[in-house]
């Protein structure tokens, strides 16, 4: 009997992608596994956010591969949901026409009500993204991503633009749904304690062109304390790792 293979469920292979005959990344291989949280770390301009297009499917003039649980993509697919480093909500929709709005021709208003419930914001389905704040409007979007039931869900920097207490809240609720919904996570950040404190795995992404030097595996329950020695430890590491590849 021909034993079974087992495939990753994200796999993205990047041999080489140019923009405007510059090289942004080269031999990037990438692998995601089914409920893994892997971070991406790196200096600006490495190319993190264009290997996250790639793998959304939005990018698609490189030379390479993503395959979903052992299936070429060919562009944008349900399975992978992407939320931007803005909200990127449309302010003449409502929070629950936002969050259905990838769902197409979806009236499913009690999954709707749940995902906002779980974000925190259950009651501000008729609110305008006008009414909500910096935090708020993140978690809609989080909500949105989550909508479709997808396998794979990308984050851009998604907390950059809010405070630093609301940052720490809407970690925490990233957890949450992950673990919730048993859904796998990559997620490009520049706060290296985020990386630590999210992660299953920290890459590290140096530049010239972009390419993975390093893999950081965090082998610490969730949820983590964030002011623990283990903690502290792999932050230094992550750290040294990217000292290493980015010295100025």
């Amino acid at each position: 009997m021909t034993a079974a293979v087992h495939h990753p469920l994200l796999d993205v292979r990047v041999r080489r992608k140019e923009f405007a005959g510059h090289e942004v990344l080269r031999d990037v291989h990438l692998q995601l596994q089914e409920g893994e949280c892997v971070t991406l770390v790196g200096a600006s301009g490495c190319g993190k956010s264009t290997l996250l297009r790639i793998a959304a499917g939005l990018e698609r003039d490189y030379d390479g591969q993503v395959r979903l649980a052992g299936q070429a993509t060919a562009g944008p697919t349900r399975d992978i949901r992407f939320v931007f480093q803005e909200p990127r909500l449309f302010p003449w929709l409502t929070v629950a026409g936002n969050v259905a709005f990838d769902g197409g021709e979806s009236t499913d208003t009690a999954r709707m009500a749940q995902l906002l419930d779980e974000v925190g914001l259950a009651g501000f389905s008729a609110r305008l993204p006008k009414e909500l704040s910096g935090g708020q409007a993140q978690r809609v979007a989080i909500a949105r991503g989550l909508f479709v039931q997808p396998r794979v869900l990308l984050l851009d920097e998604p907390f950059s633009a809010v405070d630093a207490f609301t940052r720490l809240k809407l970690q925490d609720l990233l957890l949450r749904v992950a673990q919730a919904h048993r859904i796998a996570v990559l997620m490009v950040t520049h706060d290296i304690d985020e990386a630590v404190y999210l992660g299953d795995r920290v890459l590290v992404l140096e530049a010239g062109p972009g390419r993975i030097s390093a893999s950081i595996g965090i082998d610490l329950p969730q949820p983590r304390d964030r002011d623990g020695p283990e903690v502290g430890a792999t932050i230094a590491a992550v750290r040294s790792a990217l000292e290493r590849v980015h010295a100025f």
